[in-house]
C-alpha cells in the first residue's frame, strides 16, 4: 500500500462510525490514509508526538474529528506546519456545539480548517484533503474536476425529474 498522505485522528473510537465516511472519501480518490484514536486530554503526549512526526512519516493534511471540548485539532495544529482539518463531532448535553466552537475559535496563528457538525463534515474534511492535495497533484485535481462535475450531473438529473411530469 502506498504511504499515507492524510492522518486521520479521532479523539474517541465511538467517533470511528462517523469518522469512516472520511476514508472512504479518501479511499474513492485513491489517497491513502492512516487512522488514529488519540486524546487531547488524556493522551496529549501522544498527539504532540503523532503531530510533530506527521511531516516526516510523509503525512500532508491531518483530519481531526473530536466532540465536546473538542481540543484534538488545535492540540495537533500547534505542533505541526501540516494543514489540519477540524470535524466536530456531534454529542453531549450540547449536541455538537461545543465542539463546532471549540474547533472553529483558534487563536491567531494556529488555523484549523472547520467543516460541518454532522453526517457531511467527515465528507467534506476528505474533500477538503483531497483538494489540498490535488493543488501539488494534477492526476487527483483531475479526479476532484470529475467529481464536481458528477455532482453537476446529479443536479441536472433532479432537476429534469421535477420537470419531465410538468
Amino acid at each position: 500500500m502506498a504511504e499515507a498522505t492524510v492522518g486521520i485522528v479521532m479523539g474517541s473510537d465511538s467517533d470511528w462510525p462517523l469518522v469512516q465516511k472520511a476514508a472512504q472519501t479518501l479511499e474513492k480518490f485513491g489517497v491513502a490514509y492512516e487512522t488514529r484514536v488519540i486524546s487531547a486530554h488524556r493522551t496529549p503526549d501522544v498527539a504532540i508526538e503523532y503531530s510533530k512526526t506527521a511531516e516526516a512519516r510523509g503525512l500532508k493534511v491531518i483530519i481531526a474529528a473530536a466532540g465536546g471540548a473538542a481540543h484534538l485539532g488545535g492540540v495537533l495544529a500547534a505542533a505541526t506546519v501540516l494543514p489540519v482539518i477540524g470535524i466536530p463531532v456531534a454529542g453531549g448535553a450540547l449536541n455538537g456545539l461545543d465542539a463546532l466552537y471549540a474547533t472553529v475559535q483558534m487563536p491567531s496563528g494556529v488555523p484549523v480548517a472547520t467543516v460541518a457538525v454532522g453526517s457531511a463534515g467527515p465528507t467534506n474534511a476528505a474533500l477538503l484533503a483531497v483538494q489540498i492535495l490535488g493543488t501539488a497533484d494534477a492526476a487527483l485535481r483531475e479526479k476532484f474536476r470529475a467529481h464536481k462535475e458528477e455532482l453537476r450531473n446529479k443536479v441536472a438529473a433532479a432537476n429534469d425529474r421535477i420537470h419531465a411530469g410538468a
